[in-house]
């Protein structure tokens, strides 16, 4: 008798749609980069129009299929009519975010109010709006976040972004269990410390380089093609039972 053996779930995109925010640098373009390889029609989202314009002719010489959309998301009027003119989308992939770092007795109202409006704010109502469009339609998604290993833990400096990861992960987890009879999954991506231009001006400072390298298990930092991996499982059907959860990269930070 013939052992009759699984087949492995496919990690191709080919025929979905995505839309990914903060597409014009860093770990928003890696992402954008590793789902059209995988065969999504990527919309790439930022208010940087040139970046995005550049890194949609970049995917197209490879033959991959991209869309611009100039758009600031925190601009909710115009995120939601830009969202209902489109058809649904597959994949979603939020990478846009701020930080404001500063001793949590420095903290001013509008670093706070900057922080929650875009990581936050924007965030869930990015997400609720795409999911009245996959509801609607009757079809299967794939929500993702790019939240961050300080979404579980604390840090010096960072009591406003510690808590707008926090929030993050708790609205990750309600809209799970209200969209998953659905089939439209949620979940995030929690990195660590990633070599891009934002975080330049951290690894040029010795002292938070030790700091951070002395926390890193795997002795080094991040780069952002740690991550392209972890996007394109979390958005094909290689993650059909990943639900409500949050996916580390973190080189163990949050082993301890």
């Amino acid at each position: 008798m013939m052992i009759s053996l699984p087949q492995t779930p496919s990690f191709k995109l080919t025929g979905k749609r995505a839309l990914v925010t903060g597409a014009s640098s860093g770990i928003g373009l890696a992402c954008a980069v590793a789902l059209a390889e995988a065969g999504a029609h990527v919309t790439l989202v930022a208010r940087r129009g040139d970046q995005l314009s550049e890194l949609s002719a970049a995917l197209l010489d490879k033959g991959w299929l991209s869309d611009v959309l100039v758009l600031d998301i925190t601009d909710l009027s115009a995120l939601d009519a830009e969202i209902a003119s489109r058809a649904p989308y597959d994949v979603v992939v939020n990478s846009a975010g701020l930080a404001r770092h500063s001793p949590a007795t420095d903290t001013t109202a509008d670093d706070f109010d900057a922080v929650f409006s875009l990581n936050v704010k924007a965030a869930y109502f990015l997400f609720q709006l795409v999911a009245k469009r996959l509801l609607s339609a009757k079809k299967r998604g794939s929500l993702i976040s790019i939240s961050s290993q300080m979404a579980h833990v604390g840090g010096l400096d960072r009591a406003v972004y510690c808590a707008s990861k926090h929030a993050v992960e708790g609205f990750t987890k309600a809209m799970a269990i209200e969209w998953g009879k659905a089939g439209i999954r949620v979940n995030t991506i929690c990195p660590t410390f990633i070599k891009t231009e934002l975080t330049a001006s951290t690894f040029d400072d010795p002292d938070k380089r030790a700091w951070i390298e002395s926390h890193i298990k795997l002795d080094r930092v991040g780069e952002v093609e740690d991550l392209m991996g972890a996007v394109l499982y979390l958005a094909s059907d290689a993650s059909n039972m990943v639900t409500g959860t949050s996916l580390k990269v973190d080189g163990g930070w949050t082993a301890e």
